[in-house]
């Protein structure tokens, strides 16, 4: 017998296990492919708390090891996740995480609170890397002060656990960690995507027409394995490791460099099953390694 569960803020998950906002949808369009009562917990798609129509097209480009992608989060607003999506995934015995995204802390604070009513919703995860359009266009994600201050705000409204989803765009990221955690945060997820560009060198021309996009996939592992171990160390709240997880291997990474549980990301678009084949590959490995238990691989490597 061995035991993948593990503990979010409280919220227990059957395993490590969870998808990345963005690339599995709000599970609904995964349905088919992977029985989401499998997964630790599902992470829905960026929610706003009105309609956002996203960025111009084209919006998404493979790179060599990843993808760039621009999608502006795209979303159909707050109502019609609740009224949609909510009740589909209840039918699922699994943990829900809800990606909340805003423009201001005024939008954050809407979208939380409409959330704070909803029974099916277990954790909340703050997608810290939009453009906070009272301070020049600069993301909240970047400055330790503007992080501290949207999370100690959120939690004053959310009656959920709050996770901070940082951003790797910055110069030290256990600043931004620290930050989180001195505003209350009870976890991190991390990391999102590192900023680039591709140049068409046929049209001459941006590959995105935002001109430049969040990298994400197996080019990214490293350096987010990197910055899972530098915060594990900074911050005593559980982390949330993500970047290129592919296989079961890469995963067992995050756990062993400090991560409460993994989110899969860029794989679903080239695999379906690979939420899946990811939890079935932890539990292989626990056996071959004689495992019983997952939480004694958490933070391993020092």
């Amino acid at each position: 017998m061995i035991n993948t569960k593990v503990s979010i803020a409280g919220i227990e998950l059957k395993n490590p296990v969870m998808t990345a906002s963005g690339t599995f949808g709000s599970g609904m369009e995964y349905g088919e492919f992977v029985d989401l009562s499998r997964l630790g917990a599902v992470v829905t798609k960026g929610v706003a708390n009105v309609p956002w129509p996203g960025n111009p097209t084209p919006r998404v480009a493979e790179i060599r090891g990843g993808m760039m992608n621009a999608i502006g989060l795209q979303n159909p607003g707050i109502e019609t996740f609740c009224t949609r999506d909510l009740p589909f995934l209840a039918q699922f015995d699994t943990a829900v995480v809800v990606n909340v995204c805003g423009h201001t802390t005024e939008e954050y604070l809407e979208v939380v609170e409409r959330l704070s009513v909803e029974s099916a919703v277990d954790l909340l995860e703050i997608n810290i890397s939009c453009p906070n359009v009272k301070c020049g266009g600069i993301s909240f994600g970047q400055n330790p002060d503007s992080v501290e201050e949207i999370t100690r705000e959120i939690k004053k409204h959310a009656k959920q656990p709050v996770i901070m989803k940082l951003s790797p765009n910055v110069t030290d990221i256990t600043e931004l960690a620290r930050a989180a955690e001195a505003g209350g945060a009870d976890a991190l997820s991390m990391i999102n995507t590192l900023t680039g560009m591709k140049i068409d060198i046929i049209r001459r021309t941006f590959a995105l027409a935002n001109q430049t996009g969040g990298v994400s996939g197996p080019a990214i592992h490293p350096i987010a394995v990197r910055m899972v171990y530098q915060c594990a160390h900074a911050v005593n709240i559980p982390i949330i490791g993500m970047g290129g997880i592919s296989c079961a291997e890469d995963a067992l990474e995050f756990i062993l460099a400090g991560a409460t549980a993994v989110a899969v990301g860029t794989a679903n678009f080239r695999n379906p099953h690979a939420t899946v084949d990811v939890i079935e590959g932890i539990e292989d490995y626990m056996r071959s390694q004689k495992v019983d238990d997952i939480r004694t691989l958490i933070g391993a490597v020092r």
